[in-house]
């Protein structure tokens, strides 16, 4: 038996957004049952609460840290509660996610581009090209001047050699994974200093990146982290991660109205 219907409402695409929403509302009137709107990406930051059975202990503990990257977001949260999220910093430009997928396209490796460039990045040597990297103050991020980077120097060696992105692209993607990690994870590292929160986790699509996930374990060692790493199911866009928000909120009561919308940007409610 059905008690609630938990939708996405937001943020995404804006046709897609309005089927599901117009389904969910259908849906829930036609059996009577109250509508629960789930925030896209705070779905993605409660993929860690899924749990596969009830030994399941792997949720971390709040308040922490997570990062939470995708292809059009790129954010340092603070997870106070389900629903007390605080965003600490954010893209200002390019998100991670979309800038891998428009380097991706600029050589000619197709879209989208994140699981191509993970899949070569794993044949190459990050150090085998430099991109230039932004000094953003605070928590920020800003992906674009790596991107415009990538764009000139792959025109210019191009240029000199016709077949030099076929006989380097495991060599570039790895180096730009290399570096759009570096850019992560500096800013998480300047986070958790300040916080003091060693209790970090991972989110959104480009948390199935190895590249990423790998560097999460290193400074798990390094640094004393304690890390929570979804697991790949629950990284893309997923019907579990809105299911266990709906659930948080199902708890608490809170519903949403019939007549709600879509929208296509916000952070957090």
């Amino acid at each position: 038996m059905l008690s609630a219907v938990a939708f996405t409402r937001g943020p995404g695409l804006m046709g897609s957004l309005l089927v599901g929403v117009s389904f969910a509302k259908g849906f829930a009137r036609a059996l009577g049952i109250p509508l629960i709107d789930v925030n896209h990406l705070q779905g993605h930051v409660m993929a860690h609460f899924i749990k596969e059975n009830d030994e399941d202990r792997s949720a971390p503990p709040m308040p922490f840290l997570c990062l939470l990257v995708s292809g059009g977001n790129s954010q340092i949260v603070k997870v106070n509660a389900y629903n007390d999220m605080q965003v600490l910093g954010q893209t200002i430009d390019d998100a991670a996610g979309e800038a891998i997928d428009k380097c991706s396209k600029v050589m000619g490796l197709g879209y989208p581009g994140g699981p191509i460039i993970d899949k070569l990045a794993r044949q190459g040597n990050p150090k085998a090209f430099h991109f230039a990297q932004p000094h953003i103050k605070g928590f920020d991020y800003s992906f674009s001047g790596l991107k415009t980077s990538f764009l000139y120097q792959l025109r210019d060696w191009v240029k000199e050699d016709p077949d030099f992105i076929e006989k380097n692209k495991e060599d570039l993607a790895a180096s730009l994974e290399f570096t759009i990690v570096d850019i992560l994870m500096k800013k998480l590292r300047l986070a958790v200093k300040e916080t003091r929160i060693k209790d970090v986790a991972l989110a959104g699509g480009v948390s199935a990146n190895n590249g990423l996930r790998n560097a999460f374990k290193y400074h798990a060692k390094r640094f004393g982290w304690n890390i929570n790493i979804p697991k790949f199911s629950y990284t893309t866009d997923n019907a579990a991660m809105i299911a266990i928000t709906g659930y948080y909120k199902f708890l608490d009561g809170v519903f949403c109205n019939i007549d709600a919308p879509a929208f296509s940007k916000i952070t957090f409610k």
